[in-house]
């Protein structure tokens, strides 16, 4: 094993962490050169750490790692981009962590995905400076399945193989896209899904981020939208995920109190 092996030095964002034994904490690390690892951080909780302040989650930092046994130990620790925006706010902050539980969940262990790197180091500068992050999220889900091979079919029929018509359709994450009603009606894990919200799911899996401002969607279908993805980024990663259900106790009470989002 060379240096290059045993020593890295990357950007990389912070996922998890767990405390450990009396000073340590052991961290998720989503990295640029080494895709998600564990490393360990040592010391850290102590009050003099220099490390602590660099290890935030929602964070773009550099990073030193030095292989160990089992995981990586963080030897330096500087922040690139705080994203102090995102941080004092809410919302965004949620959003924010919704980016990385997705990561977390479908991101290899020990293998460098460096389109899905760059993919979240964008999305986070998109919802640090976008007022909605709704287009963000749904650009980063579907090219989150396109470069982990889950990009479902939305536009053929899945199973019997016919070009979707302009009409309301069903969706199943079983099969992995889109069933013409006739197909839909006799799969009962299918759901509904509007010619609206297919339509413009599908003009988010063919558009540059940059063509997305040109939609205007309604709160209605964009509540379908994110029902449709999570239904089918759950039954992928076959259990239920955490940050959307705080987003969306969030809405809830920014609805309450008159405040759009």
């Amino acid at each position: 094993m060379d240096d290059s092996d045993r020593l890295i030095h990357s950007e990389a964002f912070v996922i998890t962490q767990v405390d450990y034994g009396e000073a340590d904490r052991l961290y998720t690390i989503f990295t640029r050169s080494k895709g998600k690892i564990k490393a360990f951080a040592r010391g850290v909780r102590k009050t003099k750490s220099r490390k602590a302040g660099h290890l935030q989650p929602i964070s773009l930092i550099n990073l030193m790692l030095a292989k160990g046994k089992s995981f990586w130990t963080i030897t330096q620790a500087d922040t690139v981009e705080p994203y102090e925006t995102i941080k004092s706010d809410l919302f965004k902050t949620a959003n924010a962590f919704y980016i990385l539980e997705l990561v977390n969940r479908f991101a290899p262990e020990d293998e460098a995905v460096q389109p899905l790197f760059n993919l979240v180091k964008d999305t986070m500068t998109r919802i640090r400076v976008e007022e909605d992050p709704f287009m963000v999220k749904k650009f980063f889900e579907l090219r989150l399945l396109k470069i982990t091979g889950y990009m479902p079919n939305l536009t053929t029929c899945i199973q019997c193989g016919e070009t979707i018509m302009r009409e309301d359709q069903y969706f199943s994450a079983e099969q992995g896209g889109i069933l013409c009603p006739r197909c839909g009606v006799s799969s009962p894990n299918a759901r509904k899904i509007s010619m609206m919200a297919l339509k413009y799911l599908r003009f988010i899996q063919r558009s540059t981020y940059q063509e997305l401002g040109k939609a205007q969607i309604s709160q209605a279908v964009k509540g379908e939208m994110d029902s449709i993805m999570l239904y089918h980024l759950t039954y992928i990663n076959e259990r239920a995920f955490n940050t959307p259900f705080f987003i969306h106790q969030i809405e809830e009470n920014d609805t309450d109190k008159g405040i759009k989002k």
